[in-house]
């Protein structure tokens, strides 16, 4: 569509909204978020189209305060969580879609690096994982227990201990990016090649089945939520390198906010990982093997949908609403 009449289709809505934002026109909670909603739509739009014009720039404000608008009709009403967690980061997921999938691009090569590091340099476990790891894991192994290392410690402690150290991990990811994003690729290599000379490591162990078993019970949240966190340090690089239409610092600003939106979404995900390692993988050896499984594939399943397909069924959906 031409920038012309992509203006011209839309005035009238944007005009609309001008005017409940400065309260000349009065809205229900509701119309206001799917005036909002609309507006998200087209700034989409428009960033893909027309990334340059003004009208980019326009919009990019227009969202801003209709946020701002939203939140504060909406605060009281107790469907805030729904509408943030499954409207507004789906729509800020398909926004920035293509750092996602280039978190998970540069998150596999790391991953790749590291296998053939492994398969290739004897040492190479012992200089990542460390010897005491090492050492420990071989003792497990020749003790028919590979994965007794996840049986210290109590379930709680268990529990609280992962969650602080997983969550760590990702506000460094997070805030990384405002190194440009390249603290936060320094943090992917880092974590990338890990997971990799881990799954090397059992496997040159003949224990790479017990290990599949064991480790993606809550890794499979845990890995994913990484490549989402190291996203939104993505975001903030690129809102400081390329503010496009915008200014650099009005950029920025954005940049962080649409971030730690996406990095707030992470968290349930944390805390679910940190409980399934605390109270689940540690019983791995002595589950049926499908229950394993199961817990896999449906930690997979819900992650994958949350961040790859929800948000273009509900960009889909405001499409069709504007």
């Amino acid at each position: 569509m031409r920038e012309v009449a992509f203006i011209k289709q839309n005035k009238e809505k944007w005009l609309e909204f001008e005017q409940v934002i400065s309260n000349k026109k009065k809205k229900s909670p509701d119309d206001i978020a799917n005036l909002h909603i609309k507006i998200m739509n087209d700034l989409v739009y428009a960033q893909t189209y027309y990334p340059k014009s003004k009208v980019t720039t326009y919009l990019n404000k227009l969202a801003k305060s209709s946020f701002d608008k939203v939140y504060h009709a909406k605060r009281r009403d107790q469907n805030i969580l729904l509408y943030f967690f499954f409207d507004k980061v789906p729509l800020l997921a398909y926004q920035y879609r293509k750092y996602i999938y280039l978190s998970f691009a540069f998150f596999f090569i790391c991953f790749f690096i590291g296998l053939l590091s492994t398969f290739n340099d004897e040492t190479f476990a012992r200089q990542i994982l460390g010897n005491d790891y090492v050492n420990q894991t071989l003792e497990n192994i020749e003790s028919g227990d590979a994965m007794a290392i996840y049986k210290g410690g109590s379930n709680w402690g268990t529990f609280i201990g992962i969650y602080n150290n997983n969550q760590r991990v990702g506000l460094n990811m997070f805030l990384s990016g405002l190194f440009l994003g390249i603290g936060t690729g320094f943090y992917v290599v880092v974590n990338g090649i890990m997971v990799a000379v881990f799954q090397a490591f059992f496997y040159q162990q003949n224990s790479f089945f017990d290990s599949i078993k064991g480790i993606w019970i809550h890794g499979t949240y845990e890995i994913f939520g990484i490549i989402i966190e190291a996203a939104t340090g993505y975001i903030i690089g690129a809102s400081i390198l390329f503010p496009g239409t915008l200014k650099r610092f009005e950029s920025f600003k954005k940049g962080v906010r649409d971030a730690f939106y996406i990095f707030i979404s992470t968290i349930p995900f944390t805390i679910a990982a940190a409980f399934l390692e605390g109270y689940v993988t540690r019983y791995s050896n002595t589950m049926p093997t499908i229950i394993c499984f199961a817990i896999i594939l449906f930690s997979l399943a819900t992650i994958s949908y949350y961040y790859l397909i929800l948000p273009y069924k509900v960009a889909r959906k405001h499409q069709l609403r504007s």
